[in-house]
């Protein structure tokens, strides 16, 4: 694994930690919203990882005898990160990595949130897909982005039912109009 990839990996996995550590809920943030979906994702990750970095020296499983599969995942990790930023950018301070309410909270519909219900989330999964791209393994592909996608879909469940018990029908009319994941189809 060249320098590149490896300097590529490092800023996504700092990013998230420093994003980890900052943007946690307060103490007058409501609290126990959550239901470990946090530490879930966090442990997923790990596994998930270190599993697709074992299966990627599998040369049975290639996608691609090439290398441009790995340098297009590269490419999905920053565009999902870039994404990811932007997303958290645009909530501003009701942006936390726990599922919390905050004093005041709105519901945001504006901006990525008028096209999808969790672009955060959006940009995490196309940052994974691209990771596990990068490997150029199909094993690997599919040990990264199955159990990532199965750990964010329960996150998203969990932060689901706390808008819809914070906001109510307003919650529930953004729902039916906008798709979690991907603008017009999931």
């Amino acid at each position: 694994m060249s320098t590149f990839f490896l300097g590529i990996y490092a800023l996504w996995f700092i990013s998230e930690l420093v994003m980890n550590l900052s943007l946690r809920a307060g103490a007058t943030d409501k609290q126990g919203a959550d239901r470990s979906s946090l530490v879930l994702i966090w442990a997923t990750l790990a596994i998930a990882i270190t599993g697709g970095i074992l299966l990627s020296s599998w040369a049975g499983l290639r996608i691609t005898g090439t290398g441009w599969i790995a340098y297009a995942g590269l490419g999905l990790i920053i565009a999902g990160m870039v994404f990811r930023l932007l997303a958290v950018a645009s909530l501003g301070r009701l942006f936390t990595v726990n599922v919390t309410i905050r004093r005041d909270h709105a519901l945001k519909t504006d901006g990525f949130y008028k096209y999808i219900r969790h672009p955060a989330y959006a940009g995490s999964l196309l940052s994974f897909l691209g990771f596990g791209l990068s490997l150029n393994n199909w094993g690997s592909l599919a040990v990264v982005v199955i159990p990532t996608a199965m750990a964010f879909l329960y996150r998203i469940r969990t932060e689901e039912q706390v808008l819809t018990a914070t906001f109510g029908e307003a919650y529930i009319a953004y729902r039916r109009k906008t798709r979690a994941l991907i603008p017009f189809i999931l």
